[in-house]
Parts: C-alpha cells; structure tokens; sequence
C-alpha cells in the first residue's frame, strides 16, 4: 500500500486535459490500488490521476455503497439527464465546499484495469461523484461549476463529492 500526496490547487495539472492510456499492465494495477488507498486515507469518495500529479485519464470512485468500487479509465460521458444540486468538495481544494448543479443521471463508458471496455449507468450521488472525477481528467474543476460556496456547518449531515 502506498499512499500518494495530494496535488492542490493552483497546481497545473489539476486544470489541464490528461492523456489516454495505453498500456494495461500489473505497473497500472497498482496505480489504481495506490489511488484507492489514498482515497480512502483522505475521507475522499473520488480520486483522479491528476489529483496525485498524474497527467493520464484514470479515476476511482467509491460512495461506499454496494456498487463497490468503480474504476474509470479513459472515461466517456455517454448521456446525461435530470437535474440535482448539492454540496461538494474536493481533495485538492481542502476545506472548500460549494454547491453545484449537475445532470442527476449519467451513463459512461470507459475501461477497467484489465483494458475491457464497458458501461455504466449511474444516478444521484454516484452520479454526481462520477461526473466530478471524469471532469479532473479533462481538467474542469468543481469550483468552475460552484453558484454558492458554503460553510462547514452548513455540510452537517449531507452526503459530500469529495
């Protein structure tokens, strides 16, 4: 297990399009364990490549629910539809929280680690974790999405893209 440092804002790299992969090997299999881990060692439910200062489109997400965890590389947004708007954040803006509004259902398509190509439809919170952690790996951050930053008192309770 190794846990990776967290890349924050106003890095580079955090606003710039990552690169495809290409190669599925065992090298990319512990990349995606290392970015598990280091997710889960900072309370995150969505971790990107870019956010370990990564320049390759490789994502996980992980809401804790029993969809387990999703492994998007070279993720696709397929369709979107629905609206919801909820708080976020994100491990490379510590401590900053905003509402955002995005499509409450989303259908993607990407690779797994072994390079098999699949779908998945997803909605509501994991929707919105989804869609949070493909745009890092085209270089959009949540705080260009934000209508309303809030305060930590204001989060008590609700269920947070982080």
């Amino acid at each position: 297990m190794a846990i990776r440092k967290i890349v924050t804002y106003p890095a580079e790299i955090l606003e710039q399009p990552c690169r495809e992969v290409t190669k599925f090997d065992r090298k990319l299999g512990k990349l995606l364990d290392d970015m598990y881990d280091t997710m889960i060692q900072h309370d995150g439910v969505g971790l990107a490549a870019p956010q370990i200062g990564l320049d390759l489109q490789i994502a996980i997400v992980d809401i804790d629910d029993e969809t387990g965890t999703i492994e998007m590389i070279n993720p696709r947004v397929l369709e979107t539809s629905g609206s919801q708007t909820g708080p976020e954040g994100c491990l490379s803006f510590p401590g900053i929280y905003g509402e955002v509004t995005r499509p409450n259902n989303v259908k993607i398509e990407a690779f797994d680690r072994r390079g098999r190509k699949y779908q998945l439809e997803a909605e509501e919170f994991l929707a919105r974790a989804i869609q949070h952690e493909i745009d890092h790996v085209n270089g959009i951050l949540f705080t260009s999405l934000v209508t309303r930053y809030l305060t930590e008192e204001e989060l008590e309770g609700q269920d947070v893209e982080q």
